[in-house]
């Protein structure tokens, strides 16, 4: 490896040319990448709520709808805008009191629930539902989205996945370029404070900005990334990386100490030694994103290759970027030079004389924090993580407030099904618990209103002769348990008349989510356990150590996964699956870094609480400030975010950082006093030529 330092310091001017150029590609690349703002997308493809969404695309020519609440005014108006959104862009339809029956038959003559559904008598508010010939989340639905907000001007207002997926565009284009300044600027402040130069955290920044770029634009080959991809993956890779850029300075300064006068030198062997320990670390972090890639929730596998990629990216420019950064601007680092103002803490000895208090209250907080892990609650609603002064968010509590309504829901079946089938089939999802109306061709004729009265472009919306598509009102919002309820109720009535009736909106869409999810946590749990549990155990050459790291990382997620539970708060249900994985990945790194040493001093024969003691106290300022700058990269974006799925991700992994940091000082090292004689004799490297009597 050294050689390979000696080739980087030497061409380090070619090395910081090329990186700038290739800004350029990777540049152009991300600002061409898309940016995919719906996360049902994600679901598997062969499932039947997915199957019906593309049927539904094909058949039908709809791929998305909104259902509005139309507020203060008259039927003539109604028909003028039903006609000025008939000529927007990708509108392909408008179904409404006066679309169903001509406006001058009066709504009684429609079947009571219908009327009672489509108008409010107390507020005159009426519902309009539009129609969309590109999918839930394209571009072209999105812009027909905005197109009609700017004709309504407030007075309808547009709910559903799309509007939603819209308000999430409109906030993240504003908000995603001050996460990654916020998450900067912390940063560089608690370096700034930790390390012994005021220019050193610039260098650290624009060096892993560069890799950040890289990364996200090499997101162009893989076409499109979710928009939480997006919000976290430059505030990620800054927390998880910036170890390897604080290794390689500590690095660089123990070896101009060794070779004074001589920083080139220097610099090759701190470029030979951070390979070699930054690779090794950076193994367990890549694992636990790659641990992603195993969800059948494939939005899990966009986070996990993209951030995986991410720490390679990092890795690369570790060391090759930043030393040549540090050897050109030597002279302006050397005069913002400032004495480090973290305190020196010496805790070994603290620590090693009470580790008997720690393993107490290991014995005693890990049944609570386990309980309360497995008992918090999370949500699945996505409008749920949204500001409630948005325009889609609004509509929703208005369809709620006004219309006592939720979700809608979309039942496809055969065209040919028997005029008494559908009826009676309408009639009984009509007496569903929660369901408002069920409004399909054969409940919109009804006995009193004869068929030629009812438009054919209506007949077309509802029934193409293939298919026939009835739209279900529901009381109920999206991600409840009642409105899981009902799907399988309406499930169970739509089956008894044909196998092959397919149900079909956001709700089922949601629920299929709650199922897949559920075991997703299960599965990534497992796998990221499994993995990392392997990689230590290669990397130490142990049996016992794997079992002791992951235990104490996973109690400091049990902690930080069990607090909501104990405060009451809600989290998306995102955070659940992809929380423990990135917490294990990215911390087990500071259980790496101790136990290391830990080695060293023991091979070296000292005692055990010796080698304990020196290992903590030699750990702790690097471990202390790769934890803090993890915090402040990814508290400060928890706060500002006002998408409550960001936030909470960002605040877990904060807190989720302090508590490891918290557990590998104090939980980790007892657990080595305790365990010491168990990991000589299981681990390979432990053991002195000559033993002492320790």
């Amino acid at each position: 490896m050294i050689k390979l330092g000696k080739a980087i310091v030497k061409l380090r001017i070619p090395i910081l040319i090329i990186s700038f150029l290739l800004l350029i590609p990777t540049g152009i690349g991300y600002l061409n990448t898309r940016i995919n703002y719906d996360i049902l997308s994600y679901l598997p493809g062969d499932i039947e709520t997915m199957k019906g969404q593309d049927i539904l695309l094909e058949e039908f020519g709809t791929g998305a709808f909104s259902v509005c609440v139309i507020q203060r005014m008259e039927e003539k108006q109604i028909t003028i805008l039903e006609n000025e959104l008939k000529d927007v862009d990708h509108v392909k339809d408008v179904l409404w009191y006066g679309a169903i029956a001509d406006i001058s038959v009066p709504i009684e003559v429609l079947p009571t629930e219908i009327g009672e559904a489509l108008k409010d008598a107390e507020t005159g508010s009426q519902l309009m539902i539009v129609t969309f010939d590109t999918s839930m989340s394209a571009d072209e639905t999105l812009n027909a989205i905005k197109e009609i907000r700017g004709l309504t001007q407030k007075q309808c207002l547009l709910s559903g996945m799309s509007a939603v997926v819209s308000d999430i565009k409109i906030i993240c284009e504003s908000e995603v370029p001050i996460y990654v300044a916020i998450a900067g600027g912390l940063s560089a402040l608690v370096l700034a404070i930790t390390m012994d130069s005021f220019l050193i955290p610039v260098i650290f920044l624009l060096s892993i900005g560069m890799a950040i770029i890289y990364n996200l634009g090499s997101n162009f080959i893989a076409g499109e990334i979710s928009f939480i991809t997006q919000a976290l993956a430059a505030v990620l890779q800054l927390a998880v990386t910036m170890d390897y850029s604080i290794f390689l300075w500590h690095s660089y300064q123990e070896n101009q100490e060794r070779y004074p006068g001589d920083k080139k030198r220097a610099m090759s062997h701190a470029i030979s030694q951070t390979i070699t320990s930054v690779v090794g670390s950076s193994i367990t972090t890549i694992a636990g994103f790659l641990a992603m890639c195993f969800m059948t929730f494939t939005l899990g596998m966009d986070l996990g290759i993209v951030m995986a990629k991410g720490v390679v990216f990092g890795v690369i420019g570790c060391v090759t970027i930043l030393p040549s950064m540090i050897l050109v601007m030597d002279k302006a680092i050397e005069k913002t030079r400032h004495k480090a103002l973290l305190p020196n803490f010496e805790l070994g000895k603290f620590v090693t004389k009470h580790f008997w208090v720690f393993i107490i209250v290991f014995l005693v907080v890990i049944g609570p924090a386990f309980y309360g892990q497995n008992h918090t609650q999370v949500y699945y609603d996505l409008m749920g993580t949204l500001p409630e002064d948005l325009e889609s968010v609004q509509a929703g509590m208005s369809l709620e407030d006004t219309f006592e309504m939720g979700a809608t829901h979309v039942i496809l079946a055969d065209a040919n099904m028997s005029a008494k089938d559908a009826y009676n089939m309408e009639k009984e999802l009509q007496d569903v618990k929660g369901v408002k109306l069920a409004l399909g061709l054969d409940a919109v004729v009804g006995p009193a209103i004869p068929k030629e009265l009812v438009p054919q472009h209506i007949k077309d919306v509802l029934n193409n002769g293939k298919y026939q598509m009835i739209y279900v009102m529901s009381e109920y919002k999206t991600g409840t348990d009642e409105v899981n309820e009902q799907c399988d109720a309406i499930r169970k009535i739509i089956k008894g008349y044909d196998e092959s009736i397919m149900l079909i909106g956001e709700a089922p869409c949601t629920q299929d989510l709650i199922t897949i999810t559920d075991q997703d946590f299960k599965t990534v749990s497992a796998v990221s356990i499994i993995l990392i549990f392997l990689i230590i155990a290669i990397v130490l050459k142990s049996v016992s150590l794997p079992v002791i790291l992951v235990s104490v990382i996973e109690f400091a997620i049990f902690i930080n996964m069990g607090i909501p539970h104990y405060t009451g708060t809600v989290l998306p249900f995102i955070a659940s699956i992809v929380i423990g994985t990135i917490q294990l990945g990215a911390t087990v790194d500071y259980a790496i870094l101790m136990t290391n040493r830990y080695k060293r001093e023991r091979s070296k024969g000292a005692g055990k609480k010796e080698a304990i003691e020196i290992s903590l106290n030699t750990s702790l300022p690097s471990v202390m400030v790769s934890a803090l700058s993890f915090f402040a990269a990814t508290f400060g974006v928890g706060v500002y975010s006002s998408i409550d799925m960001i936030s909470s991700l960002c605040v877990l992994l904060a807190r989720g950082a302090i508590i490891s940091l918290f557990v590998v000082v104090f939980i980790l090292p007892a657990m080595f006093v305790v365990f010491d004689k168990l990991i000589l004799h299981t681990s390979i490297g432990f053991k002195p030529e000559k033993q002492t009597n320790n």
